[in-house]
């Protein structure tokens, strides 16, 4: 009974740490990708048209070159390029979250717009402010690598058990310090 249990906890810690490799990996490749971009922008002074040209030249070459060696060693092409689109639930998807956001900043623009509420207006007036100076500083680039690079640690402390763990503990001594 014992080695049955010790099997079970086993299998439930590779279980998470396997899924804690999946959320560390998607945030380290975002970085890797957004550290690419920046390099290929800020460093090198290319328009983000050019780096997306240059991304499709280096896959078609690398898909050339792969569909030659394939053809050559006679093995069948494991992905038809031709099968590559993308469902329409997954662009009604993209356009409703793109079209729901500019809406959704529409809107707050029009509400500070008419003066009816001061404090959204103050709010909008100092960040509008905040992102002017900020653009005078860096470049837009620096700015969105900077954020990239936020977000990216947001999701490491996020997926971290080691952060989790503190902020269970620091949950239950709020809770245990109100209660008193």
């Amino acid at each position: 009974m014992a080695d049955g249990e010790r099997r079970a906890a086993t299998e439930e810690t590779s279980a998470s740490a396997e899924e804690g490799r999946v959320e560390v990996g998607r945030p380290a490749v975002l970085l890797v990708c957004g550290t690419l971009v920046y390099y290929h922008c800020a460093y090198r002074g290319s328009s983000l048209l050019s780096l997306v040209s240059d991304v499709l030249i280096v896959l078609l070459c690398s898909l050339a070159i792969l569909g030659m060696l394939f053809r050559q060693m006679n093995i069948s092409v494991p992905v038809d390029p031709l099968e590559w689109q993308i469902s329409q639930d997954t662009a009604n998807t993209i356009v409703a979250c793109l079209a729901n956001t500019v809406g959704a900043a529409e809107s707050v623009l029009r509400v500070a717009a008419t003066g009816h509420d001061k404090r959204l207006f103050v709010k909008v007036v100092f960040t509008l402010y905040l992102l002017s100076a900020l653009g005078r500083v860096a470049s837009g680039a620096t700015i969105a690598y900077a954020g990239l690079c936020i977000l990216c640690l947001y999701f490491f402390a996020q997926s971290s058990e080691l952060v989790c763990r503190c902020a269970s503990r620091v949950s239950k001594r709020r809770d245990s310090s109100g209660e008193v």
